[in-house]
């Protein structure tokens, strides 16, 4: 049976926030909504400090941003962006049209068409965001999405020249030095200056996934991106010093960013709280990590890796490593995850970064029911069904009495009016 070691803190207490941040949003979108573009200005002012001419970069501005950074910096994007491309390119290839003839003279089919045009979020503030305009913008391309625009906001004063360097080489039409709320809807909506988009995608504070979830139906999103999570299973086999880097390297992002330890083994538990504290001692950004462990952090023993998959499943985290001595057991029986990460030589960083799986997932138990964001995404599935005259009184026939059924007399008419014409005039018995 499943026992705490280590709980979070009361449910409730994260709930309340949530209501305030709902409130905010509602309040932002609703004036952007009757003023636009002044409203984008004062709150750009207002939040970030920023307010130049023009939100927009310029061909000539977006160059001299990238001429300040070293070649380094450059190839290591260029390096992350080629592995994320070619795995996108790999799942857009694995979606083909279908066209089937279901009955004699009935032929349906379905076809892939791309989104004509997606507004990609790319966060700063804490920390800024670079691998994030990898995961929207270049895969909103090779899904083959016409118009991509990207949002970021300023940084100490000024645009980030490594996440404008990244936006422009994944493809970005557009570049807006813009943030928060006032970014979200002013892509969504629509304002003076920045042409309304059909999708908004990327990952981002809270506020900013509210804002999302405000504007859907409006526009489509990607998902509800909330707090980073990460979910870290593991049996006697384990090193707690990996176990310990790898909870606090996710817990890191946020102060409300869950963290948690799924073991069969208590000795690896309490070895992992004792290198928690001993690495919170010299983490650089151990006051936001701290916090996060502090209050969200958990440590779950169980009797069993079946145990293990069970307590997993339940909590359908957005990241989940498994370090144990046969990892594929969790690729065989986890159902309810973002992105799986198998065995101690890879980690959620590198998911992040630059393996090639895209790292905007599924939180706050959402792996329940979506993946994360992909190709597939940017993508319209629609369908198309064609019949010949013959077919047309086949199917029609069913469609009539069906409609009927249900009470739906001009839906039958409209079967009944082909069954008259194409039976008189193709000679076809009905």
């Amino acid at each position: 049976m499943a026992r705490y070691i280590k709980q979070r803190i009361n449910q409730h207490e994260s709930a309340t926030a949530d209501h305030q941040v709902k409130a905010t949003v509602e309040g932002i979108i609703a004036d952007i909504r009757t003023r636009g573009e002044a409203a984008v200005r004062e709150l750009s002012t207002k939040f970030d400090h920023w307010g130049p001419e023009s939100f927009r970069l310029t061909q000539d501005e977006i160059e001299a941003l990238i001429a300040t950074l070293p070649p380094q910096t450059l190839e290591d994007i260029r390096f992350a962006q080629a592995q994320i491309r070619r795995f996108a390119q790999a799942q857009r290839d694995s979606m083909h049209d279908v066209e089937v003839e279901t009955l004699p003279g009935v032929i349906l089919g379905h076809k892939h068409v791309p989104v004509n045009s997606v507004g990609c979020y790319i966060p700063g503030g804490r920390y800024a965001m670079v691998a994030s305009a990898h995961m929207s913008v270049l895969t909103a391309k090779v899904a083959g999405v016409a118009r991509v625009i990207a949002c970021t906001p300023p940084m100490n004063g000024k645009p980030p020249a490594a996440t404008v360097a990244a936006m422009a080489m994944g493809g970005a039409d557009e570049i807006y030095i813009l943030g928060g709320v006032q970014a979200v809807a002013a892509m969504a909506l629509g304002i003076d200056s920045i042409a309304p988009v059909d999708m908004i995608v990327g990952p981002g504070n809270a506020y900013v996934a509210e804002a999302k979830r405000q504007l859907f139906g409006e526009v489509g999103i990607d998902l509800l991106a909330g707090p980073t999570e990460v979910l870290v299973i593991a049996d006697e086999t384990a090193d707690g010093e990996i176990v310990a880097t790898d909870l606090l390297g996710q817990a890191e992002h946020g102060p409300t960013s869950p963290a948690i330890l799924i073991t069969t083994s208590e000795s690896l538990a309490n070895a992992t709280l004792a290198e928690i504290e001993r690495q919170l001692s010299v983490l650089p950004t151990a006051d936001v990590a701290g916090q996060a462990w502090k209050n969200f952090g958990e440590i779950i023993l169980v009797d069993s890796l079946e145990e293990a998959v069970t307590e997993a499943d339940k909590i359908a985290s957005e990241h989940v490593e498994v370090l144990t001595a046969e990892p594929r057991y969790f690729l065989d029986n986890l159902s309810n995850y973002g992105a799986l990460f198998l065995g101690e030589e890879t980690n959620v960083a590198y998911g992040d970064k630059v393996i090639g799986t895209n790292h905007t997932l599924p939180t706050r138990k959402a792996a329940r029911y979506t993946g994360g964001l992909w190709v597939g995404k940017f993508i319209k599935t629609v369908t198309y069904q064609e019949c010949t005259p013959e077919a047309s009184v086949t199917i029609g026939e069913y469609c009539s009495r069906l409609c009927e059924l249900e009470g739906f007399m001009a839906h039958k008419e409209q079967a009944d009016l082909r069954v008259r014409r194409y039976a008189q005039e193709h000679e076809v018995a009905p």
